[in-house]
């Protein structure tokens, strides 16, 4: 069990039975709990849209960990949110040599103007999340975004257009 009582919330628990089966479903696969971090806070951020301190909590009772551990982990890799959640679509537009040579960095500009958020922000109506990745790994396609899973390759103020329309029109 968790050693440091401290961490200890009062709050209500907010990981429903659901999502702390979706975690349980990973230990057979890790030789460790600890293992068992990442992939939990990868469903917990899925599922609620970030990874508030009360989920840390939980998250650690589940594995057994003090929740400094989990911390530790969720505070070392950028992808994760704990102040709020991300929006409906998190977009990442890449930085890196190749797309910024290729228009990449007034294509993020462009973005922010039409979306009206800055890198790091999420539209009021909480449909988009905008980021800079400093690699997407697909300098083939230079300049490119990732919007969730969708690699946009050859981007273009158009193809931003269509993809933000496209998106707005399935709400």
């Amino acid at each position: 069990m968790v050693a440091n009582q401290d961490w200890m919330s009062t709050t209500e628990p907010i990981l429903s039975d659901d999502l702390l089966d979706a975690i349980r479903v990973y230990f057979p696969k890790y030789p460790t709990r600890r293992a068992v971090v990442l992939p939990a806070l990868h469903t917990v951020q899925e599922r609620l849209g970030y990874v508030p301190a009360q989920a840390v909590v939980e998250i650690a009772e589940l594995l057994e960990l003090h929740p400094s551990e989990v911390q530790d982990t969720l505070s070392f890799y950028g992808f994760f949110k704990q102040d709020k959640p991300l929006g409906k679509v998190r977009i990442w537009v890449c930085r890196s040599i190749s797309c910024s040579a290729r228009g990449g960095e007034d294509l993020l500009e462009y973005l922010c103007e039409k979306l009206g958020i800055r890198p790091g922000e999420t539209t009021e109506d909480g449909l988009f999340s905008l980021e800079f990745a400093e690699c997407l790994g697909a300098c083939d396609f230079a300049p490119a975004m990732l919007a969730g899973s969708e690699l946009i390759g050859d981007l273009t103020r158009e193809k931003i257009d269509a993809f933000v329309d496209r998106v707005r029109g399935d709400t």
